[in-house]
């Protein structure tokens, strides 16, 4: 077979292309023709022919084997595949199609497509599907066999491949041996004489004991602490010879680990002895090897003065040597000055970065090409770079040449020369490069040259490549195989202080990912603390990265001086620029948080700690974040926005966007509180954006992040204007949160109903949070809802007060229980408000708004006799407020005599000193004043031009005062609403008008806003939009109101005329009786039904035979007969509605001329209707049949989609047992592989978690052939062992057909369309069919000659809303209508519709009474009801007298 690898990869890519198929990922696509001719050749000695799939563990995906388990790998190593997988499957030769090469070539490609998901499996899951059986008939159970019987599968069958005796591993190596000893014996006689001239090694390199790339082994020397400790080579003892050179008898012996504290002594022997470089250098190593590097370095520097005398090449060394030097004493050295230190004794970094700079060149000078002089280069340059600023941010595309990259770009090309002239043999020039390309970013190449060095070191300790793997891990993502890498350097030097604070680091991290009430917080950050970087401390306590960890934990308890300690030493100490930001971090959040806080230190503190991470988009966003807090505090909120939206548009930081939202949002909030005119509508949106932003980010569950109440309240406070209901839902959100945090010991355990549990577990929550909650459900108007949470919301006052005495439950209690009876009060529950309102009396008797709600209840109840007296008290005790003044004047509105002259009127009287003597811009005066001018031109003459003038100045004024209201509030509808009516009566500018009504329609809700709607829907003839309108006002508590009645079956009266529909008469003629049923004593709706009864007659008799019955035509003329009845009745009435003369002309003309037509139409319609019934009894036949078809094919329909329905579910039944089964397979898995992930310790004994490897590159062993080239994942759990263990399954004939696979079925889903498509009107639950005109067609209607008289006033405005706030959002509830099916003749004869327009209702700041129909007397009710007149019988009389 053929290896799969990147060049066959390649070869079967070009393969496919031609032929035009698709590639295999896991396999090389089948070769046919051997296979074909050997099955040619065998078959009829052969009956089975076996497939086996083989996958190695632990090859990635995408990874080839080859490059993997080398010879190499597998048997100098030690590190074999941990297992080879096998599948194993026969097919019968007699069943495989060998003679035909089409079929042949399909059928090969066929069971290499099921090898191809057998590997991805495999890949999936870390092992093959088991075997689970046959059925009798050969199938495998799991696809579900056709026959029965199924037999036991065998499973997995796992089995240890070892060796029969370790002599066969000899065996395998004779020959390699034979001629390894061969090699071995020529290359002594070639290297022995050029042993004795090599140099003195300048650095030990620990012998190669394993070949594990990351360390993973239990066999390491049993000791290794001699191969990678540094100066290991320096002898305890050295003797210096005397006056005869070394090779004299005498020689002075100097203890090497007890060496004196003055190194004078010593210098002046070995200068007086004449000795040679090697004991200068030996004695500088010994002081350096205790740390005593300043007499190491004054050894050195005597040497070089010492041989000075000699050539230049004798002081090549110690200059080498001085160099190394300078620069351990840079990395120890502080970054900046010590406070209080004169510069000339300042020793820092730089400091010894030029000393070792003058060596270097002084050595470079002797011989730039001598080996170590590189090196030293680049590890200079390292540290001069760390010293440098970042770099600044770069365009894209453009290249980096600030300073401190070019700097690590030459630390780089030196340590690049330095493995150069090694021969790639220095590790130490590899670590440096490696170190380099991390500091420029190049991770994933210094990665490759850690691992080399562990690679061929594997025992190197001192440096830990493995510490440079997990860091290069850590930033390419992996943040767990980098905790790997610290772990085993951890195991292999526990002392390690370096592998400790970055494990530490790591669970800090971790933990972040937790919030802090979270209960899987502590423990990780206990670990991260106590464990790991508690113990870097105490190993090095210079350490910076640990000083700056250990400062951020001290922080939060407030250790001041132990911070400043720790942050000191993390900036002065480090050669790392982020450490030293940390550092920096610290001091300015050290001085940030304390009581008395020094913000310009913190700033410039701040300021530090950004820039030392590059500053702008590259700098440190907890450091920028703290600047923005900074400039907060200074009053600076500009520059504070303007930082944070220049990290929200970098990082999208939460933090930052919570800030900034809220920022904005105050800006909306101070705006509001002050009544300004400035338009804050911009940061309100921005406010919204960023705060739900957060709000979504919440819900991404790999964030686990938790919410912010204080986001949530604030995104309230935005949405409490303009969207109540999205308001709610965050308060809502804020209780659900609330309630979670209740412990469970305060929870009731004795309640099983939901309803009562909520109930009990909500007097535990602040009352504020529930009163608020409450007065949304009230302006959403779900009394039962709100009053329950006001109620919950004094229990809870209760128990908030018992807990925290500095709480004013007097003011709360107060507040909710006014809401409380205003919850009462709007749902007609009067007495239970009066008690309320009393109750509050009792304990605030200058409880205006409660005094001033009890004589509004008092009017309501008694409006002749308590309510007034009530109204009076009231206004005589307090009529300086101003909400007292606002409920007489409403009261003066429904009460006063009318008068023509304005200027005599009590009720503008009154508003007019208001405006003067107590408040010039009171709304709701000005809108009175607006209404009362209003109505007064509505009543004005029009014969002449000079009266047209004066009305028209009339409507200017009122519209001048609710211009002025609507300046003071931009959210006053019942101004707005008046002005609208105002454009219609005065301009008959419907198109604007109606823009008005549509804009306040969700913000009022109020009746009167429909009732002007359906006027002006009238008036463009879009009847069905008004009659959706008048029903709409008739929700709104008016369902007896008498007038939204009159006015319906007016509209319906309209359209019947226009579509000449009996249905829509009939419908008028419904509403007109219903509206006299409540008010029988009004004449006019007397008139009104009479009037509609004629024009129905009419209609029946203008209709021809066909689209009218004989029965429709009796019941006109009936109804014909009582409306001539009714009208002489009204003619002799006392204040008939109009002229007597012409409503008995009208009584005439029906009694004579009408009725002789309905005669004549009854008896042509009966001959009519004899004469076709026979064709119409056929007619109804052939329609009862093809109904009762079409209700047996629905019959039909719905069984064959019940049975479709059950069979979906019997499927969906089926498949979710599948799923359970499987799942439960998974689980079982799972716990196996759980289980196989631990082992026992070979040192203790116990059972521990095996640990990760990382694989490296291995070439597959040569002349294994496989039919495919597995490929999976290894767990690296199993470092040194040399079994391999090998999964099979034994399937037999295992191969289906595609015809016995169940297809995936796909339901798609049908979706109900709406009746009603059109979303610009309030929808209903019917279909509504519209007149000819949309609302495109305002403009283009012509206004009738007849002028548009209000019947009701919008001054009557309810207190029930004057004493709230007028700019409060509401949305409007259209009561859905039963579908009513029209027939619609055309028509080309339009009759006349000159009857007057419907009047306009404006209202006031309040609510309108709720008056007793029945009381004729009550001076609370609405004008006089408007009666409907034909437009002949208006003409008659005065046009004003039409209120249509």
């Amino acid at each position: 077979g053929t290896n799969l690898s990147a060049n066959t990869r390649k070869g079967s890519n070009k393969w496919a292309e031609r032929q035009g198929i698709a590639d295999l990922r896991h396999q090389l696509l089948p070769r046919t023709t051997g296979l074909q001719f050997c099955l040619q050749e065998l078959k009829g000695t052969v009956d089975w022919v076996y497939d086996c799939t083989v996958a190695y563990e632990g090859i990635p995906r995408d990874g080839y084997g080859q490059d993997y388990f080398t010879l190499r790998s597998t048997y100098f190593q030690g590190r074999p595949p941990k297992s080879v997988n096998m599948y194993w499957r026969r097919f019968a030769v007699s069943s495989i199609p060998v003679d035909d090469i089409k079929a042949f070539e399909k059928w090969l490609m066929e069971r290499w497509l099921e090898k191809e998901d057998l590997l991805e499996q495999y890949v999936q899951n870390g092992r093959f599907p088991a075997d689970e059986g046959h059925d009798s008939e050969g199938e495998p159970a799991i696809n579900g066999g056709a026959g029965g019987g199924v037999s036991q599968g065998a499973g997995f069958i796992e089995t240890e491949v070892k060796v029969a005796h370790w002599v066969e591993v000899g065996q395998i190596f004779v020959v390699l041996c034979a001629f390894a000893l061969l090699a071995n014996v020529l290359a002594k006689h070639q290297a022995s004489a050029r042993v004795s001239n090599l140099p003195e090694p300048l650095f030990t390199m620990a012998p190669l004991t394993n070949g594990y790339t990351n360390g993973h082994t239990r066999a390491l020397a049993s000791d290794t602490s001699v191969a990678d400790v540094r100066f290991s080579d320096i002898p305890s003892a050295i003797d210096i010879p005397v006056s005869g050179g070394q090779d004299a008898e005498e020689a002075v012996e100097v203890n090497l680990e007890e060496l004196l504290d003055d190194p004078t002594e010593l210098c002046t022997l070995l200068e007086n002895e004449g000795a040679a470089r090697n004991f200068w250098m030996v004695i500088s190593l010994a002081y350096a090897k205790q740390r005593k590097v300043d007499h190491a370095i004054e050894m050195l520097i005597k040497g070089l003065g010492a041989l000075s005398k000699g050539g230049p090449k004798e002081k090549l060394g110690l200059l080498s040597c001085l160099c190394w030097l300078y620069l351990w004493k840079s990395r120890e050295a502080p970054r900046v000055m010590p406070e209080g230190q004169l510069v000339s004794e300042a020793r820092t970094k730089d400091f010894y970065l030029q000393a070792a700079t003058g060596s270097l060149n002084e050595a470079s000078r002797i011989n730039p090409s001598f080996p170590p002089l590189f090196l030293a280069r680049g590890v200079l340059y390292l540290l001069r770079a760390s010293l440098q600023p970042p770099s600044k941010p770069l365009a894209p595309g453009s290249v980096d040449h600030s300073e401190r990259v070019e700097t690590l770009r030459q630390a780089l090309k030196c340590f690049e020369d330095a493995s150069r002239v090694s021969g790639g043999r220095n590790m130490m020039a590899i670590l440096g490069k490696s170190r380099a390309q991390f500091s420029l970013g190049k991770y994933a190449e210094a990665l490759d040259g850690y691992q080399e060095v562990l690679m061929k070191m594997p025992d190197l300790r001192d440096p830990d490549p493995r510490i440079g793997v997990g860091c290069c891990l850590w930033q390419l993502g992996y943040r767990d195989e980098a905790r790997d890498a610290w772990e085993r350097a951890l195991e292999i030097n526990f002392d390690s202080k370096i592998a400790n604070i970055l494990l530490g680091l790591y669970y800090i991290n971790e933990s972040s990912h937790y919030a802090t009430t979270d209960s899987a917080f502590a423990p990780i950050y206990k670990k991260a603390m106590t464990q790991y970087t508690q113990r870097a401390f105490k190993l090095d306590k210079e350490l910076p990265l640990t000083c700056a960890t250990f400062g951020g934990y001290f922080l939060p308890r407030k250790a001041w001086s132990t911070v400043e300690n720790l942050a000191r030493k993390a900036i002065e100490l480090t050669d790392v620029n982020a450490i030293a930001s940390d550092g920096w971090y610290l001091l300015a959040r050290k001085e940030h948080y304390q009581e008395h806080p020094d913000l310009s230190k913190a700033s410039d503190f701040y300021g530090r700690a950004d820039n030392a991470r590059g500053g702008g988009d590259k700098g440190y966003l907890p450091a920028r974040f703290g600047s923005a807090q900074i400039q907060i505090l200074l009053q600076d909120f500009d520059g504070a926005k303007f930082r944070l939206e220049k990290i929200i548009q970098h990082s999208k930081n939460l933090e930052a966007m919570i800030l900034l939202g809220t920022l904005y949002a105050e800006d909306f909030f101070a705006n509001q509180a002050t009544g300004s005119k400035e338009d804050k509508s911009t940061e309100q949106k921005k406010a919204i954006a960023l705060l739900e932003a957060v709000r979504m980010a919440w819900k991404d569950p790999k964030r686990n992040l938790t919410p912010d109440t204080a986001v949530l309240v604030c995104l309230s406070r935005l949405y409490e204007v303009d969207q109540s209901e999205k308001s709610l839902q965050c308060l809502q959100q804020v209780e659900q949160m609330a309630i979670d945090d209740i412990p469970d010991g305060d929870r009731p355990d004795d309640v099983d109903d939901e309803e009562i549990l909520m109930a009990r577990l909500r007097e535990q929550l602040p009352p504020q949070l529930l009163n608020n909650i409450g007065c949304f459900q009230y302006q959403s108007e779900k009394y039962d809802i709100a009053r329950d949470m006001f109620q919950t919301a004094l229990t809870a006052c209760i128990r908030a007060g018992e807990k925290n005495d500095a709480l004013d439950t007097d003011a709360l209690v107060t507040t909710i229980s006014y809401n409380l009876a205003r919850t009462y009060e709007a749902a007609g529950l009067l007495d239970e408000a009066n008690q309320v309102y009393q109750g509050l009396l009792a304990r605030h008797q200058d409880y205006t708004d409660a005094r001033t709600r009890v004589a509004y209840i008092a009017l309501r109840q008694n409006p002749t006799e308590d309510g007034p007296k009530a109204i009076a008290a009231l206004y005589e005790t307090d009529s300086t407020n101003l909400e007292v003044r606002s409920l007489f004047g409403w009261y003066l509105s429904r009460s006063k005599k009318r008068t023509t002259n304005i200027a005599e009127d009590q009720e503008q009287r009154h508003y007019k000193h208001t405006l003067q003597h107590h408040d010039k811009h009171d709304r709701y005066s000005l809108t009175g004043m607006g209404n009362l001018y209003l109505t007064t031109a509505r009543e004005m003459r029009r014969d002449t031009d000079q009266d047209k003038e004066k009305r028209r100045k009339m409507y200017e004024k009122a519209v001048e005062f609710y211009d002025k209201a609507l300046q003071l509030d931009p959210r006053n509808a019942y101004a707005a609403q008046g002005i609208a009516i105002a454009l219609i009566e005065d301009k008959k500018d419907f198109k604007e008008a109606l823009q008005i009504f549509s804009k306040i329609r969700d913000t009022l809700r109020d009746a009167s806003v429909y009732i002007n709607l359906g006027h002006t829907y009238v008036e463009i003839k879009q009847y069905s939009r008004s009659i959706e309108s008048y029903e709409a006002a008739l929700s709104k508590d008016r369902l007896n109101d008498p007038q939204i009645l009159a006015c319906l079956g007016r509209v319906w009266l309209m359209r019947g005329k226009q579509e000449h529909s009996i249905q829509a008469m009939k419908n008028s003629l419904d509403y007109s009786n219903r509206a006299l049923e409540i008010a029988p004593e009004q004449i006019h709706f007397k008139f009104n039904i009479a009037f509609v009864q004629i024009q129905l007659a009419s209609l029946v008799y203008s209709l021809p035979e066909h689209q009218r019955t004989l029965q429709e035509v009796q019941s006109a003329s009936d109804g014909l007969d009582e409306a001539i009845e009714s009208l002489t009745l009204i003619a002799q009435s006392k204040n008939p509605p109009y002229p007597k003369h012409d409503i008995e002309q009208r009584a005439n003309m029906g009694r004579n001329t009408m009725r002789r037509q309905l005669e004549r139409s009854i008896q042509s319609q009966k001959e009519y209707e004899e004469k076709n019934a026979t064709k119409l009894q056929q007619a109804r036949e052939v329609r009862e049949a093809e109904t009762r078809k079409r209700e047996e094919e629905r019959f039909k329909a719905e069984e064959v989609a019940l049975e479709q329905k059950k069979k979906i579910a019997e499927e969906r039944h089926k498949m979710l047992e599948i799923s359970r089964q499987l799942a439960e397979k998974r689980a079982e898995e799972e716990r196996r592989k759980e289980e196989a992930e631990y082992t026992e310790d070979e040192e203790t004994g116990e059972r521990v978690k095996r640990k990760k490897k990382k694989a490296s590159a291995k070439r597959k062993k040569k002349g294994e052939v496989t039919d495919t080239d597995g490929d999976g994942e290894g767990d690296g759990a199993e470092g040194g062992r040399k079994t391999r263990r090998k999964s099979t399954t034994d399937n037999s004939a295992l191969a289906t057909s595609d015809e016995e696979r169940a297809p995936k079925k796909r339901r798609k889903l049908a979706t109900r369309k709406n009746a009603a498509k059109d979303s610009g009107k309030i929808k209903s639950s019917e279909i509504v069919v519209d007149s000819d005109e949309s609302d495109g067609d305002v403009g283009g209607v012509q206004a009738n000659g007849n002028e548009a008289p209000a019947a009701t006033n919008g001054a009557e405005a309810d207190p029930d809303t004057m004493m709230e706030d007028g700019d409060e959002d509401e949305e409007a509830v259209q009561r859905p209508r039963k579908k009513i099916s029209r027939r619609i003749a055309d028509d080309d004869d339009d009759e006349d519709e000159e009857a007057d327009a419907a009047p306009l209702t404006p209202n006031g700041e309040g609510e309108e009474d709720e008056e007793d129909p029945d009381t004729n007397s009550n001076v609370f009710a609405d004008g006089e009801d408007a009666p409907m007149v034909d437009a002949t019988v208006g003409g008659a009389g005065d046009e004003d007298a039409a209120e249509y």
